[in-house]
């Protein structure tokens, strides 16, 4: 568990740098970050992180994809939790639907 709370403080940490990066770099208009890999580091656990600092920067505000797709991804990210913490069988879950 200690493991997991370390991974996510170092995913979280480095969703908020990369996405500063990001604004920064749009501002002086030089290379910028991916969509994909910023999605990436959500998915691999910075989606709260990085749609915190994305309001509190103003960066992509205005892209649903973003405003939309990272509530998304940490909403299934907290039900996956979930499923894994109280060892609900998923396959069990699905044929119930």
């Amino acid at each position: 568990m200690r493991f997991f709370i370390f991974y996510l403080a170092a995913v979280s940490i480095l969703s908020c740098i990369v996405t500063v990066h990001d604004k920064i770099s749009a501002q002086k208009g030089k290379w910028r970050v991916p969509e994909k890999a910023l999605f990436l580091l959500a998915a691999l656990g910075g989606s709260a992180a990085m749609y915190t600092t994305m309001l509190i920067i103003r960066h992509k505000t205005r892209h649903k994809r973003f405003m939309i797709g990272l509530p998304a991804i940490f909403i299934l990210q907290c039900v996956l939790l979930i499923l894994v913490t109280q060892k609900i069988n998923v396959s069990d879950l699905i044929l119930q639907l």
